[in-house]
C-alpha cells in the first residue's frame, strides 16, 4: 500500500519532466533568428531548413511551406523549390542589428491555440534613438500535434495590424 504512493508521485514527476513546454519550438525560431542577425560572417540557420521545418512546424504549415517553396522568390538551380521569401519572415525585414531584449511571452490556450508573443529590439545599432528603441513584435500560434508542441502560424505584428504568414504561403503558392 505504501508503494502506491510513491508509484503515482514518480509518474507524476517524469510526466512533468517530459512535458513539452509551449514556448520550447518559438525559443528555438527565436535562437536561430538572433543568430544569424550577429553578424555577417557567420552562415545564416534557415529556420525552414528540413530539420527545423519537419521538427518545429504543424503539418499544415509545412504542407503551406513546401507548396509556396515552388514558386521561390530568387531563380534557383535548376528551377528547383526554394525560399519563398525575399526577408526574414520574423523580423519581416532584409536588414537589421543584433536583436536585443527578446521576450518570449504564452498567453493562455484558447481553443487548442496557445498564442506566444515575442518582442525584441532589431535596430540597436542606428544612431537614432526613437528607431534603436523601436520594439518589433511577431507572435506564434503553438498547438500540440502527435503529442508534441509546434508552430502553426506565424503572425507579425505592425501599426495595430496582425498578418498571417501561412495566409502569406498560401497566396504565394497560388501565384498570387
Amino acid at each position: 500500500m505504501r508503494m502506491l504512493p510513491i508509484v503515482l508521485l514518480a509518474s507524476g514527476l517524469a510526466t512533468n519532466v517530459f512535458a513539452a513546454d509551449v514556448t520550447d519550438p518559438v525559443k528555438q525560431v527565436m535562437d536561430m533568428t538572433k543568430f544569424n542577425w550577429e553578424s555577417v560572417d557567420q552562415e545564416w540557420k534557415y529556420i525552414f531548413d528540413k530539420e527545423p521545418l519537419s521538427k518545429l512546424y504543424s503539418k499544415r504549415f509545412q504542407d503551406a511551406y513546401k507548396e509556396a517553396s515552388k514558386h521561390p522568390a530568387y531563380d534557383t538551380e535548376n528551377n528547383q523549390p526554394g525560399d519563398p521569401f525575399g526577408y526574414d519572415v520574423i523580423t519581416n525585414s532584409q536588414d537589421g542589428c543584433p536583436l536585443q531584449d527578446i521576450k518570449i511571452t504564452p498567453a493562455a490556450q484558447q481553443n487548442n491555440i496557445t498564442e506566444v508573443k515575442v518582442s525584441f529590439k532589431m535596430w540597436t545599432c542606428i544612431d537614432d534613438a526613437q528607431i534603436k528603441d523601436g520594439v518589433s513584435e511577431v507572435s506564434f500560434d503553438i498547438i500540440t500535434e502527435n503529442g508534441k508542441t509546434v508552430i502553426d502560424d506565424i503572425h507579425r505584428i505592425g501599426d495595430g495590424e496582425k498578418d498571417s504568414l501561412l495566409a502569406e504561403m498560401q497566396a504565394i503558392a497560388k501565384g498570387q
